[in-house]
């Protein structure tokens, strides 16, 4: 299905660090709740990822990733996630997207 420029630009996608990450045994799938920040604008926002195959959480701190800000907040089992971070899909693996070089949080990605 094909959408136009005006429905891609939408999507806010933005860089942020991951600040914490912690376990959360509560999800159906073995997953993390993570701390992002997104800058001074935007703030601090949660979510939860199932990426525990590939990633530990002491991998994650500090790691900067790509993640869509502007979706309405979804219950995950006992958190409200905030967020979405972006990551390559293979089987139960997840590869995070991110920049190749640090860059200041906040930035939107076009």
């Amino acid at each position: 299905m094909e959408i136009s420029w005006n429905d891609f630009e939408k999507i806010e996608m933005r860089i942020g660090t991951i600040i914490n990450a912690i376990d959360f045994p509560e999800a159906r799938n073995a997953s993390y709740q993570l701390y992002i920040d997104f800058g001074a604008v935007i703030g601090v926002k949660k979510t939860s990822a199932q990426i525990t195959s590939l990633y530990t959480k002491q991998d994650l701190i500090g790691r900067q990733i790509v993640g869509v800000v502007n979706f309405p907040s979804k219950q995950i089992g006992p958190m409200m996630s905030e967020c979405l971070v972006l990551g390559a899909v293979s089987g139960k693996e997840v590869t995070l997207l991110a920049p190749d070089v640090k860059v200041e949080n906040g930035l939107r990605i076009s």
